[in-house]
């Protein structure tokens, strides 16, 4: 089992199609070991389908260490990728690379990814200066969802293209492992992903791209509020679980579960004595059985 790093992603531009997703937690971490996937982005939409909320602003760096942790214990070869939280790196160079520093040495992230084109490359190099690899991330950036309007398409004009293509060769110039493409039209992210010396990971952005990302809960059919169009479903979990409640629910209520197969017995001499030792009403001694 080789362990995936930064410099065995850029080494797969051009050789090999690199499947990323997100995952929050140990089990999916585990399960996506066992599919044999590249990368594992603790993803700060973390905010949206694990708590609930209507975007990714809200989600805290306490947050996505605590995941990000859990994300790297299950975890062998997969790279696992921290996303920055908004306001964790725009502030200042000094508590970007802070925050960074974090996801490796308390997270144990392997890497971290940040949005944005030219306006963070301070931040990129600094970052990147500390030793800490760096996944750039530009197209739609969900974390400038307020002024880019809403979860829209990007970089649908020329000019617009041209200043992604611009801001993605500055962040590759700057020292960025691999970029993310999100949401812009799939000609555009073909010819970024041709003319950058670094793998692009699309999301919404064509089949060209030197890798794909999802999000764990949309392949599986595990988040109902929305589907956007780039996604496949792979599975529809969603319902298969609800499925599988309402059968235990119904099985409680029934007196079905649980059955004999699922309690413990207890040999009929102890039973006895149990029953003769609380005759006269229950113990008060609250020892253990021997067995401290």
């Amino acid at each position: 089992m080789t362990k995936m790093t930064a410099p065995a992603v850029l080494a797969a531009k051009g050789t090999r199609k690199l499947a990323m997703l997100t995952a929050y937690d140990f089990a999916a971490a585990r399960l996506a070991e066992a599919a044999g996937l590249d990368m594992l982005l603790v993803g700060d939409s973390l905010a949206m389908v694990v708590l609930g909320h209507e975007d990714t602003l809200s989600v805290t760096m306490d947050e996505m260490l605590h995941h990000t942790k859990a994300v790297s214990r299950g975890a062998q070869r997969a790279l696992v990728v921290a996303d920055m939280p908004f306001l964790s790196y725009q502030v200042s160079v000094p508590q970007a690379v802070a925050n960074a520093g974090r996801f490796l040495k308390e997270g144990r992230a392997g890497a971290v990814k940040l949005e944005g084109g030219r306006e963070v490359l301070p931040q990129v190099r600094a970052i990147v200066a500390a030793g800490i690899p760096v996944i750039g991330h530009v197209g739609l950036t969900p974390q400038h969802v307020a002024a880019l309007g809403g979860f829209k398409v990007q970089s649908k004009t020329a000019e617009a293209a041209a200043k992604l293509l611009g801001d993605a060769l500055a962040l590759a110039e700057a020292g960025c492992f691999a970029i993310v493409l999100e949401c812009i039209p799939a000609p555009v992210a073909a010819e970024v992903t041709r003319r950058l010396p670094v793998p692009t990971i699309g999301i919404g952005a064509g089949p060209d791209c030197d890798g794909q990302v999802l999000v764990f809960h949309d392949v599986l059919g595990l988040y109902d509020r929305f589907l956007p169009k780039f996604v496949k479903r792979y599975a529809n979990l969603g319902e298969q679980v609800v499925e599988a409640l309402t059968q235990w629910g119904d099985a409680v209520r029934t007196g079905a579960f649980p059955g004999p197969e699922h309690v413990f017995s207890m040999a009929p001499d102890a039973q006895a004595a149990f029953l003769s030792h609380i005759a006269s009403g229950p113990s008060t001694d609250s020892s253990d059985d021997g067995n401290t």
